[in-house]
């Protein structure tokens, strides 16, 4: 990847039910504690035509997206966040905190549907050329506990969640091999277990990041 802004990228990935919501406030909270500026943001949304996008692709209407459909609003959404949010605040050098991005279609649209690796690698050169997350998190359990989560909140469940276990098993298939070809970019948090065990793995797996924006700070005081 090719940038010279300061700004760092980073992603949280993972099926439905297994806590980046959560998670994600306890990051921003450690780069608060840094002293490190941060925007927080979402995909499929994070401005007001992708959050639009967004509703379509959630909600359980009479007529169910195409695959192919569903696989270009997905990059017509993130075409604009990048555009709006994600590109101006890393120029800024603030760090964007992202829940899901492109690894996300890789997982869902790819695994989970089955539409062709090489349509969405060519969709995804054309949106973003050569940006992609500096370090991403991979919330990972097994799917049955996941799916236990999902209904222990007692909330309707938009498209995706309603979805069958073998989709959700394609999915997560799909994340771990992402993780497994980008051990650089991937850390995988093993998200079935207390949330403080949780959040202390994330802790640790974050640090060195911190550290070295800490020294690259250092390096430039006069």
């Amino acid at each position: 990847m090719t940038r010279t802004s300061p700004g760092c990228f980073i992603t949280l990935e993972g099926g439905e039910g297994v806590g980046k919501t959560t998670n994600l406030e306890f990051i921003t909270r450690q780069l608060d504690a840094a002293g490190i500026s941060w925007l927080a943001t979402r995909e499929p949304g994070g401005t007001p035509l992708a959050e639009n996008i967004r509703s379509l692709l959630l909600a359980k209407g009479q007529e169910t997206p195409h695959e192919l459909t569903e696989l270009l609003l997905m990059f017509a959404a993130r075409a604009q966040h990048l555009d709006e949010v994600i590109k101006p605040a890393l120029a800024q050098g603030t760090w964007v905190v992202c829940d899901r991005f492109t690894d996300a279609t890789y997982a869902y649209q790819g695994g989970g549907r089955g539409q062709s690796e090489a349509t969405i690698q060519q969709l995804e050169k054309l949106v973003q050329g050569d940006l992609e997350p500096d370090l991403t998190f991979l919330l990972d359990m097994p799917v049955a506990a996941a799916a236990e989560r999902v209904t222990q909140r007692g909330e309707q469940k938009d498209r995706f969640e309603q979805e069958q276990q073998a989709f959700f098993q394609r999915v997560r298939d799909s994340y771990l091999n992402q993780a497994l070809k980008n051990p650089l970019r991937f850390r995988v948090i093993n998200a079935n277990q207390p949330l403080a065990a949780v959040q202390q793995d994330l802790q640790e797996a974050l640090l060195p990041t911190l550290l070295a924006w800490k020294s690259r700070q250092e390096e430039d005081l006069p």
